[in-house]
């Protein structure tokens, strides 16, 4: 069974990475397993076949979340203290506001079932 991830692509909340992981054709969890092992044993977790959006908050107190790219993973390397996905980007620069953002502040959030709010993340 396939599950939903909604990621970041911002190092630092500021270095946007999102350009070099769609011109790669990756995403990955820009902290190690040492530095955030939460999130680290989430990524972990995420495998082949799995669907991935990049997001990125909206700033300037307003709430939701903004998707900017929808892909799917490829497979999932563990091996370098990161986690690093191989991705086929299928839906780029999309600029999709999602009023709710599931409290997805953080690098990574899921897995999600299947349900209408990830439908209003994920469709093409």
């Amino acid at each position: 069974m396939k599950s939903y991830w909604v990621v970041g692509a911002s190092w630092g909340g500021v270095e946007h990475q999102d350009e070099k992981f769609i011109e790669q054709g990756i995403w990955m969890l820009g902290w190690g397993e040492s530095e955030q092992p939460a999130q680290y044993k989430k990524a972990s977790q995420m495998k082949p076949g799995d669907r991935i959006a990049i997001k990125r908050m909206k700033g300037g107190g307003r709430t939701g979340i903004k998707i900017f790219h929808l892909g799917v993973i490829k497979g999932v390397i563990l091996e370098t203290d990161k986690v690093i996905c191989t991705v086929d980007w299928v839906a780029t620069d999309l600029d999709r506001d999602i009023e709710e953002s599931k409290g997805c502040f953080k690098s990574i959030h899921g897995p999600f079932e299947h349900n209408q709010w990830v439908e209003k993340v994920f469709c093409l």
